[in-house]
């Protein structure tokens, strides 16, 4: 595991988000959505990410941990195809758990902020929402999750929803 290199404001504030090495795609849609420039947490956790290392990163609130996670699993997972038939749906492949409901609506409106149109890609998981178009989100096959402990725990014992082959896990 690497700890995200501390870098300072006036280092980060030479970086762009076009200067990461990801998708064009990606870097168009951040910079439509008005991320130009990465915070430090950022411009210290993206480029090890991207590389595939494991990171753990600590920031105060309002400094741009989510970004940090989410711009590489989403390169990421536009470089994996999904299955090109409805027959066959998609494998969970990332996990971001969260502790609230709150905090995991606002990752998941991130999510959405910056990544393919498809809607069926990403479900939120938690609790104090109707469990029914939870579970039939589930069921379309998305492959990332936005979770809280309890109603993912319960999913899970209910066997709705299978980890197995998930390789991105983010715990915020």
């Amino acid at each position: 595991m690497q700890v995200a290199r501390h870098i300072t404001q006036t280092e980060a504030s030479a970086l762009h988000f076009t200067d990461f090495s990801i998708t064009q795609s990606l870097k168009d849609r951040l910079t439509a959505a008005g991320f130009i420039k990465p915070t430090p947490v950022q411009a210290g956790a993206i480029p090890p990410a991207l590389e595939g290392d494991d990171i753990l990163a600590t920031a105060s609130t309002g400094t741009g941990k989510t970004l940090s996670f989410l711009v590489p699993m989403i390169d990421r997972l536009e470089g994996i195809s999904q299955p090109s038939t409805k027959a066959k749906k998609s494998p969970i492949l990332a996990l971001i758990l969260l502790p609230t409901r709150e905090l995991a609506m606002q990752v998941l409106e991130h999510y959405f902020k910056i990544s393919p149109v498809n809607k069926n890609d990403a479900v939120l998981v938690c609790g104090g929402l109707s469990e029914n178009p939870q579970v039939e989100a589930i069921q379309r096959g998305p492959r990332v999750v936005v979770a809280t402990p309890g109603r993912l725990e319960d999913y899970l014992k209910r066997k709705l929803i299978s980890l197995r082959d998930v390789d991105m896990l983010v715990l915020d």
